[in-house]
C-alpha cells in the first residue's frame, strides 16, 4: 500500500509504500534531496554535462520521481522515461504530487525489462535502475542480458547508473559487476565508507560507462556533500566488487 506522509517543510512529503519510505518530494524545491542515497545520484547527474546541459534520460523506476524532478530543475529541457509499472503510484503522484507543467518528465506503465527493449539504440545520455521489490532490484534487472540491452539504449558516451542495496561481503553486487563488464569498458561505485568497511548494509551506487567516467568531480563533489562518501575508480571496483560470476536468469 503506497501512503504519502508530510514533512517538516512546508510543501514536501514522504512516499511509503508497506512501511517501506521510497521517495522524498519537496513540491516547492526539486534540489532538496533529503535521502543521502539520492543526493549521490544527483553528484553524478550533474558531473555528467557542463551546468545546464539537457540530457536524454531514462529512469528504470519512479515512486515519487524525485531524481526526474531534480534533472528537470537543474537541466531545463531534458527530455525524460520514466518506466514505472505500478499504475497506483502513478496516479497518487499525479494527484498529490503532481509535476510541473513542461517538465519533459513522461511516465509509461511498463516494467524496465519490457520498456528498456522496447527502446531505440542510442536514446539515452543516461539510464538510471532504481526499481525495487521487497528491498531488492528485481532479478531480471541485474541479468547480464538486461545489462546488454541498456548499453544498446545509450548513446557511444552515455552512462548506466545503479542504486543497489547490499552489504559485506557484498555477494550480490559482485555479481552485478561482473555482469556490467561484459557491456561496459569503465566502471565506479560511490557508498558511505561504513558500508564499504562492512559495518551496516547500506545504498551502492554503481556508474558503468563505454568511455572514461568522470571519477575524480565526482570524488569532489563526494567530498563536499553534507553526509560524505568514498568513490572508487575501476581499480578500486575490481579489488573491492570483483570475482563474481554475472547472473544470467
Amino acid at each position: 500500500m503506497w501512503e504519502l506522509q508530510p514533512t517538516e517543510r512546508a510543501r514536501a512529503f514522504v512516499l511509503s509504500h508497506d512501511g517501506r519510505e521510497q521517495s522524498h518530494v519537496d513540491l516547492d524545491d526539486p534540489t532538496y534531496l533529503a535521502f543521502d542515497y539520492v543526493r549521490r545520484m544527483g553528484d553524478v547527474v550533474d558531473v555528467l554535462a557542463d551546468p545546464g546541459v539537457p540530457l536524454r534520460v531514462v529512469h528504470v523506476g519512479g515512486a515519487g520521481l524525485t531524481l526526474p524532478r531534480y534533472v528537470a530543475a537543474t537541466r531545463p529541457t531534458s527530455a525524460q522515461v520514466v518506466l514505472e509499472p505500478d499504475e497506483a503510484v502513478t496516479e497518487l503522484v499525479r494527484a498529490e504530487l503532481p509535476l510541473p507543467r513542461r517538465s519533459g518528465i513522461k511516465v509509461r506503465p511498463v516494467d524496465g525489462l519490457a520498456g528498456v527493449a522496447a527502446l531505440p539504440d542510442g536514446r539515452a545520455d543516461l539510464v538510471v535502475l532504481d526499481a525495487y521489490a521487497d528491498g531488492r532490484v528485481p532479478g531480471e534487472l541485474v541479468t547480464s542480458g538486461h545489462t546488454a540491452e541498456v548499453a544498446r539504449v545509450l548513446a557511444p558516451a552515455g552512462c548506466y547508473l545503479l542504486n543497489l542495496s547490499d552489504r559485506a561481503p557484498f555477494a550480490h553486487t559482485r555479481r552485478v559487476v561482473a555482469g556490467l563488464r561484459e557491456s561496459f569498458s569503465h566502471l565506479a561505485l560511490g557508498a558511505e565508507p561504513a558500508t564499504l568497511r562492512g559495518r551496516r548494509d547500506g545504498n551502492l551506487m554503481v556508474l558503468a560507462g563505454r568511455d572514461p567516467l568522470p571519477v575524480e568531480l565526482l570524488r569532489r563533489r563526494a567530498s563536499e556533500s553534507p553526509a560524505p562518501y568514498r568513490v572508487l575508480d575501476a581499480a578500486l571496483v575490481s579489488d573491492s566488487f570483483g570475482g563474481g560470476v554475472a547472473f544470467t536468469a
